[in-house]
């Protein structure tokens, strides 16, 4: 330890020394009266202090000279003091300093770790404005708030509506600005139109931009916002049948473990249905296979029909005893058909017909969900800019006392159209509801508000146009306890004895759905309903009402026995008209495709999906030669004009062999460094691509091949290379493997030699025969092609022949030529055409020189091929000094060793890595569109698959109304 003082000491200046001695005598009271200096003073007393301290020095450096280091007993003491305290200090610096570090290395790679999990939210960016833009909008939207809060002027007349009227209008406007302007700073772009013209003129008189333009932008950002919504509700789509496809796996799954464990083999059991389910199983095969009741499609069920906000959904929800569906003041809530089948069971429950979900229709959480899955569904259903759709919504409500019956709730008529509906809203919904009201047997359920003008109606004369007799119509009068208040009760009496309207029914009812609260439950609303007309006066008059047109208990009875009773007398007529129809077509089948089974789009679909990933297989299988080849011959076709344009024509061009390869070392590693790898990347990729649809192409070949699955094998091919993309880190890899590879500028022995020199001349004569293609454009056709093919020069063509033999004269006198001309020589071959009246400018002469001369040069390059083609041991002895230019040959060298080395390993990558993801690409876009019925139904089509697909469901609808039939036989 004494030792290590001593050199450590050596090594310290004077300074460092008086510092430890210091040290020492602060650490040691007992020692102080030795070595109590006062602190060293500043520069003023620094004199006075040097006696004291260079004294000090004297005694510690004395000792013997052999040792070279002596210290009196006393001072020993203080030195590994000393020593002792130096070591735990620099201890725990390092301690802290190590400990500081770890620390850091460790907390970035959580934060590196934390944020490699979160999801890719790049797809924001496109539909948000960056930077600078987001915060000049978000800074124009606040001045806009405070411009329209300023510049609102209330009418003076609004004051006698009282100043708590005013005072309320002002904080709601306030309230709604607010809101729209932390939308905007929370979600990035709300575009928030308000339907006053004064807001509107403020808003755009603060972002300083015209009418015009303001328009367009809120149409941009409004497509951007709705695009966004569409992505967002088709991933919701995707990801519930994902999840219901996943909960019956896990039921199928669990059934078959209880199986298993049991170890008992038990027969499955028929559940016996009830008819009513039987029936709507039979009015949803319908609704699939004929949507125009053209031909057999007349089964009943009760069509609910009425302007909108007349309570037509309140009163199906009355009769199924439950809140079911959504609302919204004002607005259209209903934009698709809604099926819904209303059955008796023991608990009220609700199900969709393609879920395995049920929803308990007591509990308030449940009748919530429910409330949201039919809001989302009717949404998912209207596409293409649409406010209301076709696709029949169907559902299944149990509980009871419900009467049985199939209802179809459709949206509601309206009069007028606001600015956020499709233009053909209104069409759209007449003809929807003319479509089902055309049904023969369907029973139409007229709603009608009763709390306004009848006169006002739209619904009664669709309703007349389609039962004009009213043999199978049922009016329902809603809202009575507000009619009570507002109408005369003999106008009242007018509408339910049918004397008001020109329409006529078969049954007029008088229903109260409820009192304008949202909250209320069934019971509430029923209990209040039957309440009203007890102690109504419309009731109590006699003569107004009866006792059997009043409550919907009463109107649901009288519906489910017309319902029944249509049933029974057409359920026959039905069934035969099906039986009729599977006949002819099974003879239609038999006759146009005698050897085929009928096969549906589904099992054709799984055929041809087994053939893709077959083809997917046998990609894997392709030998390393074949991919070798196809790699090496897509990466020239690639690589090939930028090799010559940017490379090889402009280093040869250069006029000597150092600058040669000089310019080529630059361009290449400029070339490596930056477009290789991409490009590299892409050929990759299209060979693949090229593979890919090969094998599917030789597999049209065999003799068991299908021409059915042509349209669909290519669609799901195309979507999945248009998906596939390379692996990002591949361009990083070859671009490390790529500047190696051409660092090497030595051939090593004979073959790759006379490889390169082959390549070269491939290379060059590809080339030549573009340059000839040109010139033949250029130039025109020969003297003996004119002959025989009786053609002519064009008047531009003569002057460039006229040029072309000035510039060959050229080129003859010079055959080192340097590849511009120079100013002499331009205006010398000007002024020799013009002897001949042709005149041109420098800038024609130009472009008639670069192909000759290009022509020229790729001449000489093959001299040189040739010449260099036995001077490879030439250049192995003088190198770069060879008397015969050999440098294109090992720059094209040098190109095909790149191309080899690039093409090895995309091959790998191919086999090992994108192959793979290829196959899983293919495989997403198949249960893609095993999932989508329109896109197979476009891509699997043709006479063989709408006859199998036709016959199929008549055949299965036949089968269910005959099973359907011997129930209700059995049931009388």
């Amino acid at each position: 330890m004494l030792r290590i003082y001593q050199n450590s000491y050596r090594r310290t200046a004077k300074r460092a020394v008086v510092y430890s001695t210091k040290v020492a005598c602060c650490n040691h009271s007992t020692l102080c009266s030795i070595t109590s200096h006062p602190r060293r003073p500043p520069h003023s007393q620094h004199a006075s202090g040097n006696g004291r301290y260079r004294r000090h020095e004297e005694f510690l450096l004395a000792g013997n000279p052999a040792r070279g280091w002596s210290i009196p007993p006393p001072s020993r003491g203080y030195g590994m003091l000393v020593v002792r305290i130096l070591r735990g200090a620099l201890k725990l610096r390092y301690l802290v300093l190590g400990g500081a570090i770890g620390g850091g290395v460790s907390l970035s790679k959580k934060y590196e770790d934390w944020k490699d999990g979160l999801p890719d939210m790049k797809w924001l960016q496109d539909a948000m404005p960056q930077g600078e833009r987001w915060s000049q909008f978000s800074k124009n939207l606040l001045e806009v708030g405070a411009v329209v809060k300023n510049a609102i002027d209330i009418d003076p007349e609004l004051k006698q509506l009282g100043e708590d009227k005013l005072s309320e209008w002002r904080s709601w406007f306030d309230s709604r600005l607010d809101d729209a302007i932390e939308a905007a700073d929370y979600q990035g772009v709300q575009i928030v139109e308000t339907k006053e013209d004064l807001a509107s003129k403020t808003t755009v008189a603060a972002l300083g931009i015209t009418t015009d333009e303001s328009r367009k932008k809120f149409e941009m950002m409004q497509n951007q916002v709705e695009t966004l919504q569409t992505e967002i509700m088709n991933v919701q789509i995707k990801y519930q049948k994902e999840l219901e496809k996943m909960e019956k796996e896990n039921r199928d799954l669990r059934t078959q473990f209880l199986l298993l464990k049991t170890n008992k083999k038990t027969s499955a059991k028929k559940i016996k249905k009830s008819l009513i389910d039987m029936y709507s199983e039979v009015l949803d095969e319908l609704t699939g296979y004929d949507t125009g009741y053209t031909m057999a499609d007349h089964l009943p069920r009760v069509v609910v029909v009425g302007d909108q906000s007349s309570g037509k959904t309140s009163v199906l929800e009355s009769i199924a005893k439950a809140r079911i569906f959504p609302r919204g003041s004002g607005e259209m809530m209903t934009r698709a058909p809604v099926k819904v089948t209303l059955a008796e069971g023991p608990y009220h429950v609700a199900q969709f017909r393609d879920s395995e979900r049920e929803y308990d229709l007591t509990k308030e959480s449940d009748l919530a969900e429910l409330r949201r899955e039919v809001e989302f569904r009717m949404r998912a259903s209207v596409r293409g800019g649409k406010t209301v759709s076709n696709e029949v919504i169907s559902m299944t409500v149990k509980g009871p006392g419900l009467q049985r019956m199939v209802l179809v709730d459709l949206p509601g008529i309206i009069s007028t159209m606001t600015v956020d509906m499709a233009s053909d809203t209104k069409d759209s919904i007449h003809q929807m509801t003319k479509h089902y009201m055309s049904n023969p047997n369907a029973i139409i359920l007229c709603i009608q508000d009763g709390s306004v003008d009848a006169e006002r109606s739209n619904v009664t004369d669709l309703v007349m146009q389609c039962d004009p007799l009213g043999r199978r119509t049922i009016f329902v009068l809603t809202k009575v306890d507000l009619a009570e208040e507002l109408a005369d009760p003999e106008r009242i009496r007018k509408i339910l004895s049918g004397k008001l309207f020109p329409m006529k029914a078969l049954g007029y009812y008088a229903v109260v759905t409820g009192r304008g609260r949202k909250d209320d439950s069934i019971e509430a609303i029923r209990q209040y309903e039957e309440d009203f007309f007890k102690n109504s006066k419309l009731f109590h008059r006699r003569g107004v009402i009866m006792p059997h047109q009043v409550t919907s208990r009463n109107l649901s009875m009288a519906v489910s026995d017309r319902f029944w009773k249509m049933v029974r007398e057409t359920i026959e007529q039905q069934a035969d008209a099906f039986k009729a129809t599977r006949f002819n077509l099974e003879t239609e089948w038999k006759n146009n495709f005698p050897r085929l089974r009928e096969s549906g789009r589904d099992e054709l679909f799984d055929k041809a999906k087994g053939e893709i990933l077959d083809e997917v297989v046998t990609l894997s299988q392709i030998s390393a030669k074949k991919w070798d080849d196809t790699l090496n011959t897509k990466l020239w076709e690639k690589l090939s004009n930028y090799v010559f344009e940017n490379i090889y024509l402009p280093a040869a061009q250069s006029g000597s062999q150092n600058s040669f390869n000089t310019m080529v070392d630059i361009k290449l590693r400029q070339w490596a460094e930056q477009a290789l790898p991409a490009k590299s990347v892409e050929a990759g990729w299209e060979a693949l691509q090229q593979e890919f649809i090969s094998l599917m192409d030789h597999s049209k070949k065999s003799q068991d091949h299908d021409g059915i699955f042509d349209q669909l094998k290519a669609a799901v091919v195309d979507e999945a290379i248009r998906r596939h993309s390379w692996e990002d880190k591949a361009i990083d890899m070859l671009r490390v493997i790529q500047l190696n590879t051409l660092e090497d500028r030595f051939v090593h022995d004979k073959a790759e030699w006379d490889q390169a020199v082959k390549f070269l001349e491939t290379s060059v004569n590809a080339k030549l025969v573009q340059t000839e293609e040109t010139l033949a454009q250029m130039f025109g056709p020969g003297q003996m092609r004119r002959l025989t093919h009786w053609q002519y020069l064009t008047q531009d063509q003569q002057k460039r022949r006229s040029v072309k033999n000035e510039l060959d004269k050229i080129l003859k006198n010079d055959a080192k030529h340097l590849p511009t001309l120079s100013y002499d020589e331009l205006t010398t071959v000007r002024k020799n055409v013009q002897r001949e009246n042709v005149d041109v400018d420098t800038d024609y002469i130009r472009q008639t020189w670069f192909p000759v001369y290009r022509k020229h040069f790729l001449h000489q390059a093959l001299q040189r091929a040739k010449e260099c083609r036995k001077a490879y041991y030439l250049y192995t002895q003088q190198g770069a000094e060879c008397e015969i230019s050999c440098s294109d040959v090992v720059l094209f060298w040098r190109i095909q060793q790149v191309i080899k080395i690039t093409g090895n390993a995309l091959r790998q990558q191919v086999i090992n890595r994108e192959a793979r993801r290829l196959d899983k690409e293919i495989k997403a876009v198949l249960d893609e569109f095993s999932e989508d019925d329109d896109k197979k139904a476009h891509l699997l089509t043709g006479k063989r698959v709408l006859l199998a697909e036709e016959l199929i469901k008549v055949r299965q609808i036949q089968e269910k109304l005959e099973e359907f039939i011997n129930s209700l036989n059995q049931e009388k």
